[in-house]
């Protein structure tokens, strides 16, 4: 039987203003395969503009299959873009975190949490005036809570942050949203974990 897959957050995980086979999941997915690993298509659950607790009322809202054997979490850009507090992060990041590690059969292990890229760097966020050092400090506050949650749980973290600072040019037409190709690079780096998840 092959591995079920389900990928938890926001447009990043959607894959906004990319196709369906551009999005980091997919890309996962295939390269998962490549190795000789048996996966189903992922099942997403994300949509755009997404706050944590947006997506912890989708998730009562949908179906699931349990139990996963990968679990993939990225949620909190716009917790940090409509300026909500680090405690009130901490606090549902965590309640989304123990539902991951729930839906993958209480196996931390196969829980794989991806950092928030910086989408201040992006040109819509100079196009709309925002100051990048604020929306960078924010989000490092935000990507320690969900590291250091991440590794009190027992699940896996990986950094995509600095990919993201890394290549500001690699964004789709909107520019904002990661293209294909920064997706890509984000898969490099996810891999090799999500590999030893499913191991």
């Amino acid at each position: 039987m092959p591995l079920h897959y389900l990928a938890l957050g926001d447009s990043y995980t959607i894959g906004e203003a990319v196709p369906a086979a551009g999005r980091w999941p997919a890309q996962l997915a295939e390269r998962l395969r490549a190795r000789g690993v048996a996966i189903d298509e992922p099942q997403i659950v994300a949509t755009t503009g997404w706050t944590t607790d947006e997506l912890s009322a989708a998730m009562d809202a949908a179906s699931f299959s349990p139990r996963y054997d990968l679990v993939t979490l990225l949620i909190g850009v716009n917790n940090q873009y409509r300026g909500r507090g680090a405690d009130e992060y901490r606090h549902e990041f965590t309640g989304l975190l123990q539902r991951a590690i729930g839906l993958a059969g209480d196996r931390a292990s196969r829980v794989v949490v991806v950092s928030i890229p910086d989408w201040g760097v992006t040109r819509f966020a100079r196009e709309q005036g925002r100051d990048p050092a604020q929306i960078a400090h924010a989000l490092d506050t935000y990507n320690a809570i969900a590291r250091d949650e991440a590794a009190r749980a027992g699940a896996r973290w990986v950094d995509i942050t600095p990919i993201s600072r890394r290549h500001p040019e690699l964004v789709a037409d909107d520019g904002l949203h990661p293209s294909a190709a920064q997706y890509t690079l984000w898969t490099e780096a996810i891999e090799p974990a999500a590999a030893a998840a499913v191991k």
